[in-house]
């Protein structure tokens, strides 16, 4: 196989709890036979990623490879959007709530 027509999918970061591993779903649609209307479905795939860069809710790229382990066969080629940590929204819907006056600055 070619290095340059290898396949790449893009999906969502779901789970990075193991080391070295990430677990990507990517979501497609296709043709259902018997309702024939196009359905949603998701497949999950576990790629490489050597650094550990990818956290959870990022949309990353992952190209297959070589097989790395029993279910790995896909590895991290790029990091596409970043997701926003939850402790950054709360902080910053606090400081909006301040400054638009709906809620009142607790007394200290």
């Amino acid at each position: 196989m070619e290095r340059n027509n290898r396949t790449t999918f893009q999906g969502v970061v779901t789970s990075a709890n193991n080391a070295k591993t990430i677990t990507v779903t990517v979501s497609t649609k296709r043709n259902d036979p018997i309702y024939a209307k196009r359905v949603g479905y998701e497949k999950k795939f576990y790629a490489h990623d050597e650094k550990g860069e990818a956290k959870v809710g990022d949309l990353v790229t992952i190209a297959a490879c070589r097989p790395m382990s029993a279910t790995k066969r896909f590895r991290l080629v790029s990091i596409d959007k970043r997701a926003i940590a939850i402790e950054e929204v709360a902080a910053a819907e606090e400081a909006l709530e301040i400054a638009e006056g709906t809620v009142e600055k607790e007394a200290e």
